[in-house]
């Protein structure tokens, strides 16, 4: 295979509405892959092709679509924007040769590209920006391309200065060529002579990038330092390496919906973009190798073709009917948004599904060979929202369970707890328009009608006070009768303490046998104390009673143990706990002030804040609140600061609650009881 026809994987990514949908149906259109240009608003895209993206006209999963220019094959990841679905942007972009990051002109939404960078770059991936959306520039774009620099540890090289026409962009100076372009809409652009009246700021910002990339070469500082202008081929030439091993990252500029800008980055993309041998050697593996490796990018499961793994070719040449970790597909299709072909075989560098690989989970190295070595993978989001579910139809519950499993196989962020203390099956994710998508998914793809609910507090309650009890359970029947007695004393525990059952019955009065028995019943009581929930946090004593040679039995203890309970924690004081949260909040310095608040008004008490290690200008606020001011607070969260903010959160003690909240849960408790 020549140079010039080697496939690369090229992945798109960025915040919610920077425009990356729009812009890969400019390319695929400048491309002659499509031969019309659809819209969200019409739903026609090749990407957001599911019926889930459709709806909401956004990407709510991961799109691929091909194409072909001046004779290069290109394969493109059309990755979510939403950072609710940034699971699918983290595990596809693990495939990639090269990573366009889209952004807007606007200082506040670039912010938002923050985290999409670090993970980037954590994981050695050459980028290169486009500022998308450029007609519409209120600024300076130095203040933009700041906001980028300072969320990235790479150099960003500015490769195209805008051109002016009034208040309009009409066009660019390419920094590297020195030639200038004017846009014409819906075409290539054109080739004019740069604006005289720009000749200093043209020959200021084509140094300022030259400076950037002296830093990563020596003969290139020397020029520079000898007031010597490099040629463009020796421009050319750095610009390429530097961007393959991740140095500088170059700022490009265009308006996808206008087709602006859109042919330059696919001639930076053909000439920058490194061949697929520079991904194999970077995950330390043996391009000359015919030994097939390859990742698992996304799993789909569709209707009347089964499950899809979509894959990408590290190493090797996969031919149809090759096993890869002992399974064999049972085809190679490519896809094009939702439409597959099928392909006979495919080599290094591509990007293809296979069918029915039924064992095969997102993020799996699959290879020809046994002891092939595991592949890095994207670490799994931890859940920061959720939603109680339930079958509407109880006759749908089996298939539930089934559809379920196939949701989180698509996408490994969503999580299924069964909460044993609530008694609800509880579905998480990244966010309310996640799990929304989720529920509309199980009713489009498995035909189950789901009810959704705000889950459940697992609240439970302790005692406050010591009470003895004498519990007895006595019944006559027409044959053997029932007797249980016993006497026990009931003591609270230091908090975090949980259950004890302490014996200390002496003489016999109660057979060995049946204390077991009044221990079960005590427990059996403790699953909901007299305030509604479970009870923790107290040791019973069994100190004496009575027993019948012929009625009693361990059914009649057990009674008697729950009728003892029942009438001794009344009288112990019960009081509500709640359950408290260690929570570590992470969010750019600049909103640490407005967490802070953002923590005191739901209750939570502050234990400090540092900074987020390997994350410039970001903090990690550490808090405990309460879990009930937890279920929305992700959403608070993420509209203080720009929708970057995130959390992490495990169970850390239980807290009393009193007054009128406490008041208020039993109140509502009780009401649920009712209904």
């Amino acid at each position: 295979m020549s140079e010039e026809t080697r496939p690369r994987t090229i992945a798109l990514v960025g915040p919610y509405l920077s425009g990356k949908t729009t812009l890969l149906e400019s390319i695929l259109f400048a491309t002659d892959a499509i031969t019309r240009k659809g819209n969200s608003k019409e739903g026609n895209t090749v990407g957001d092709a599911c019926a889930e993206a459709r709806e909401r006209q956004m990407g709510v999963e991961l799109n691929v679509a091909s194409a072909t220019f001046m004779g290069d094959r290109f394969y493109f990841l059309d990755t979510p924007g939403s950072v609710e679905f940034a699971q699918e942007t983290f595990d596809a972009v693990l495939g990639a040769d090269l990573v366009v990051i889209a952004c807007e002109p606007d200082i506040d939404r670039a912010k938002a590209v923050a985290p999409l960078i670090k993970f980037i770059e954590e994981h050695n991936l050459p980028s290169l920006f486009f500022i998308n959306k450029i007609d519409k520039l209120d600024g300076p774009l130095s203040a933009v391309v700041e906001v980028l620099q300072d969320a990235s540890n790479r150099s960003l090289a500015l490769r195209q200065l805008p051109v002016s026409d009034g208040e309009t962009v009409s066009g660019y100076v390419d920094l590297a060529s020195g030639r200038a372009y004017a846009y014409k809409p819906h075409e290539a652009s054109e080739g004019v002579d740069p604006p005289a009246a720009m000749a200093d700021e043209i020959q200021a910002a084509r140094y300022a990038m030259l400076e950037i990339m002296a830093d990563f070469n020596d003969t290139l500082m020397e020029e520079l330092l000898e007031d010597n202008d490099p040629s463009n081929d020796d421009v050319f030439g750095n610009i390429s390496r530097m961007v393959g091993s991740g140095q500088v990252a170059p700022v490009m500029l265009g308006a996808g919906e206008l087709d602006h800008g859109v042919r330059r980055l696919l001639k930076a993309l053909r000439h920058d973009a490194p061949f697929a041998e520079v991904a194999a050697k970077r995950l330390g593996l043996d391009p000359t190798s015919s030994e097939v490796i390859c990742q698992a990018l996304k799993t789909y499961n569709i209707s009347q073709i089964g499950k899809l793994s979509l894959v990408r070719i590290f190493q090797g040449q996969l031919a149809e009917g090759v096993q890869l970790n002992g399974t064999r597909p049972s085809g190679l299709f490519d896809m094009m948004g939702q439409q597959t072909q099928k392909r006979p075989a495919v080599s290094m560098g591509e990007v293809v599904a296979l069918g029915r690989m039924d064992n095969i989970a997102i993020g799996d190295t699959l290879s020809t060979e046994k002891d092939s070595d595991a592949l890095p993978k994207a670490p799994v989001l931890e859940p920061v929202y959720g939603l109680a579910i339930a079958a509407v139809n109880r006759n749908d519950e089996v298939k539930l369970s089934g559809a379920l499993a196939k949701l989180m196989e698509e996408d490994p962020s969503y999580l299924v707890e069964h909460n044993q203390d609530t008694h609800e099956m509880v579905l998480r994710g990244q966010g309310e328009i996640h799990l929304r998508v989720a529920i509309a998914r199980l009713q489009n793809k498995s035909a189950v009608e789901v009810g959704t609910a705000r889950p459940k507090i697992p609240y439970k309650e302790a005692i406050q006070k010591s009470v003895q009890q004498h519990g007895r359970f006595k019944r006559q029947t027409g044959g053997h009768g029932q007797f249980g007695d016993v006497h026990i004393e009931v003591k609270p525990l230091p908090r975090g303490s949980g259950f004890q059952f302490e014996d200390k019955i002496v003489g016999g009065v109660i057979p060995k046998t049946y204390i077991p028995a009044v221990e079960a019943g005590v427990q059996e009581f403790l699953v909901k104390g007299p305030l509604g929930y479970p009870v923790v946090d107290l040791a019973v004593e069994l100190y004496d009673g009575s027993h019948h040679a012929v009625d009693s039995s361990e059914i009649a203890f057990k009674t008697a143990g729950r009728i003892a309970m029942n009438e001794a924690l009344p009288k112990c004081s019960p009081v509500l706990l709640e359950p408290i949260l260690a929570v570590e909040i992470y969010v750019p310095s600049e909103y640490t002030a407005k967490i802070n608040q953002l923590i005191s008004r739901r209750r939570g008490q502050i234990l400090g804040f540092e900074g987020r290690g390997g994350w410039p200008g970001w903090d990690v606020v550490s808090a405990q609140i309460p879990h009930s001011e937890m279920l929305d607070f992700i959403v608070e969260l993420r509209s203080l600061t720009q929708g970057v903010g995130t959390y992490s959160s495990s169970f850390d003690h239980l807290q009393e609650l009193t007054g009128r909240l406490a008041e208020q849960v039993l109140s509502e408790a009780q009401a649920d009881a009712a209904e």
